[in-house]
């Protein structure tokens, strides 16, 4: 179909669209890892995570996916027979916890509705039932791309502390660093976590933790550390260390020139864009919902997240939705997953991505609607323009 010819969007919840600046660093020949640029490079990547988690404690690279930073997190941390708490508001904080069931972890899950983000209230209620202390840690994170929740991290903090309760916190802001505020140290988190492949514009390969001092010093006593993961060797005296072994030179590359993109627009402004994109999202999808058809999955407009927006289409089949906007529009749109699987889409507004991409996307979307007579309310992106045009 001759209107998909030229340049397709990607707009799917990871991975995501990869600036041609952060291609470019990255094809270059391999240099030395023991001395000279890389080392920089490492340095400049440490601290700008630190910048990018709001945090002045120890941060770590992984030639991992998330899945991996996951790992980190708990084997840095936690000993054989532990007991976390996951909070359901959707897959992921459930896989988290799976991860720490194969490490030899013990995992009990607050459930919770993949309708809704993690209520604090349910959150301090099982807290102050634990009074002897089982609960090492608390897994959760702070964007549910499977259902499209943003988890209120400062509130789940409070609610521990008003349990009293000294388990470590831990939050994985895979699909919310870059894109949505996160304050480590100034919301008490424990251990954060992230990806490359999201709000930082950079391939898959790369993941990232935070350490902060309760985290270190649990460290000390943790019995499920490996060779790869283990903080202690990775703090030792040579660059290698810091990789436990050869440095993913090129996503490093890559990963510095995100982080100089980031640094020139300000963290402050990508927060502000990340906002527009998805409420102009949010007003188009509002529209289409009132033809009875199209609908948030997450009921409470404050719980949804920055960086996707899932719909579900009831009674409709959404693979032809996204079919139509990819085969004729060119704009890859993705599919809901889990619990959600086959019930609708998800429209990721998120990293490398501008308010003509949202437009563009959201147009598709509406042009899929009407051709497929899936019924909806048209002025779906007159909505998201008019939104745009009192918000600059």
């Amino acid at each position: 179909m001759t209107l998909r010819n030229g340049k397709e969007f990607l707009m799917i919840p990871g991975p995501t669209n990869v600036p041609d600046e952060v291609l470019r660093a990255m094809h270059r020949p391999a240099v030395d890892i023991y001395e000279g640029p890389l080392l920089e490079t490492t340095d400049v990547c440490l601290k700008g995570l630190k910048a990018l988690f709001r945090t002045v404690r120890q941060t770590y690279i992984y030639a991992a996916n998330g899945h991996g930073a996951w790992d980190a997190a708990l084997t840095n941390t936690l000993s054989r027979g532990d007991k976390v708490l996951v909070l359901e508001s959707g897959r992921f904080a459930l896989g988290w916890g799976e991860a720490g069931g194969i490490a030899g972890l013990e995992t009990e899950v607050l459930a919770g509705d993949w309708k809704k983000a993690v209520d604090p209230a349910a959150v301090e209620a099982r807290l102050r039932q634990d009074s002897q202390g089982e609960i090492k840690a608390v897994l959760v994170v702070q964007v549910d791309t499977a259902s499209g929740a943003w988890n209120d991290i400062k509130a789940i903090r409070k609610a521990m502390d008003a349990a009293n309760h000294d388990a470590l916190l831990m939050v994985d802001t895979i699909a919310s660093l870059g894109c949505m505020p996160f304050e480590m140290d100034g919301w008490g988190v424990d251990v954060a976590l992230t990806g490359s492949q999201k709000g930082l514009m950079t391939p898959p390969g790369l993941s990232f933790v935070a350490a902060g001092p309760r985290a270190v010093k649990a460290h000390e006593t943790a019995d499920l550390r490996t060779n790869y993961m283990d903080w202690t060797f990775r703090n030792g005296p040579e660059h290698y260390q810091k990789y436990c072994g050869t440095p993913p030179e090129h996503l490093l590359f890559g990963f510095r020139a995100a982080l100089g993109l980031i640094e020139a627009e300000g963290l402050d402004n990508v927060w502000r864009r990340h906002a527009l994109m998805a409420e102009a999202t949010r007003r188009a999808v509002t529209v289409w919902a009132e033809g009875g058809a199209l609908e948030f999955n997450i009921s409470a407009p404050e719980s949804r997240s920055d960086s996707v927006t899932v719909v579900r289409l009831n009674g409709h089949d959404p693979a032809a939705l996204r079919s139509f906007t990819k085969e004729v529009c060119g704009v890859t749109i993705g599919g809901t997953i889990g619990a959600l699987s086959g019930q609708g889409i998800r429209i990721a507004h998120m990293g490398h991505c501008n308010g003509v991409m949202v437009l563009g996307t959201l147009s598709a979307i509406e042009l899929g609607l009407a051709k497929l007579g899936i019924p909806h309310k048209p002025g779906g992106v007159q909505a998201a323009i008019s939104y745009l045009q009192d918000a600059l």
